[in-house]
């Protein structure tokens, strides 16, 4: 007996080691296998990148294969012309055709300076193609985007029971994607009839504290954001004397820009000064990277937008700056961006003609 429960003993001890063995086993293939399932993973996500960075470099070159050929062209010709030019001076000069001299190196600066306005154009056209396009595609981004959300969450709601707070929070961003789209219709229409936006109503003096903070307000609600959180106020009581309706898209569309690229916590602050030369200066200030020196004149251009479509990280299409410049100079006034210089971000400084509120 004592035999028989020693060998029992022994056996089971025998089958614990073996069943530790395999559990350390399994656990060491498993661990194994989420290894590899990691390795997978940034394998693909490396792969992607790759990818990305591939198309971005072939979109790149092709870009500036399409300036290449133009650009090329056009030096060619002013160097063959200039080469003409100088041929027909020397020739003209020896045997002595004055008038022919003077007639040809005419002739040969209007071809050259024709030459020089042409590559001028073309290099702008080839550029408004290469803006327009990434519009479309940015546009296309833009609409798709609130389109599938809606749609995603009206099948849901058809298809799957809810309480009544899941049922709200779902209507709730269903109507903020609704706003979003019609605000991006909205920009579309305004773009083309900017010259003649507002001339329904006849201008009158507009006070400008109400009117930012109502635009701030807008802003910060489209994008479910506290505005005591998020903007700051500094506003001398000045009034301007135009359509509200011009102003409301100047502030709107400057706010708008600040809050889309401030900091990962947006921070805006506005200043409104009053010069004694009768000039209102708004000032709009955000936290973020700030504007590069070489690309500030062209933020302002249509359908222009700082980063590659294949790497965007913000919304837009390219709209809401060429329709603050288009409106700011229809009122008499100038629109610049420089750096902060307390902190990182930008400074849209707004300039209007104006006067102080008595």
């Amino acid at each position: 007996m004592k035999m028989d429960i020693g060998v029992l003993m022994t056996g089971r001890r025998i089958l614990g080691t073996r069943i530790g063995k395999e559990t350390v086993k399994s656990s060491a293939e498993q661990q194994q296998n989420e290894g590899r399932s990691a390795s997978a993973k940034s394998s693909v996500a490396a792969d992607a990148r790759s990818t990305n960075r591939g198309t971005e470099t072939l979109m790149r070159k092709v870009r500036r294969g399409r300036l290449r050929l133009p650009i090329t062209l056009s030096v060619v010709l002013m160097i063959l012309n200039v080469a003409l030019m100088v041929f027909w001076i020397i020739l003209a000069a020896q045997i002595y055709w004055w008038t022919a001299l003077a007639i040809g190196t005419v002739v040969f600066v209007l071809i050259l300076v024709g030459l020089s306005l042409y590559l001028v154009l073309t290099i702008k056209e080839v550029r408004l193609n290469q803006r327009q396009s990434d519009f479309i595609d940015s546009v296309t981004h833009e609409l798709k985007t609130p389109l599938a959300s809606l749609r995603l969450y009206l099948e849901t709601l058809q298809l799957r029971q809810l309480s009544d707070e899941q049922r709200g929070e779902f209507y709730v961003t269903m109507k903020t994607e609704l706003e979003r789209l019609d605000h991006l219709i909205s920009q579309l229409l305004e773009v083309k009839r900017l010259d003649a936006l507002g001339m329904q109503s006849d201008p009158e003096d507009i006070l400008l504290e109400p009117l930012i903070r109502h635009c701030a307000k807008l802003e910060c609600n489209r994008r479910q954001l506290d505005i005591d959180q998020v903007c700051e106020f500094d506003i001398e009581a000045a009034t301007v004397h135009t359509r509200r309706i011009l102003l409301e898209m100047i502030f709107r569309n400057v706010i708008d820009n600040a809050i889309k690229y401030g900091g990962a916590v947006p921070k805006v602050q506005i200043q409104v000064r009053v010069s004694s030369g009768g000039r209102v200066i708004s000032r709009v200030m955000d936290n973020g990277e700030g504007v590069d020196p070489e690309i500030r004149k062209e933020i302002f251009k249509i359908f222009y937008r700082g980063e590659s479509e294949l790497e965007r990280r913000k919304t837009g299409t390219g709209l809401g700056l060429y329709i603050v410049r288009t409106l700011v100079h229809l009122l008499g006034g100038k629109v610049t961006v420089h750096d902060r210089l307390d902190q990182p971000g930008s400074v849209f400084a707004i300039d209007l003609p104006g006067k102080a509120e008595e």
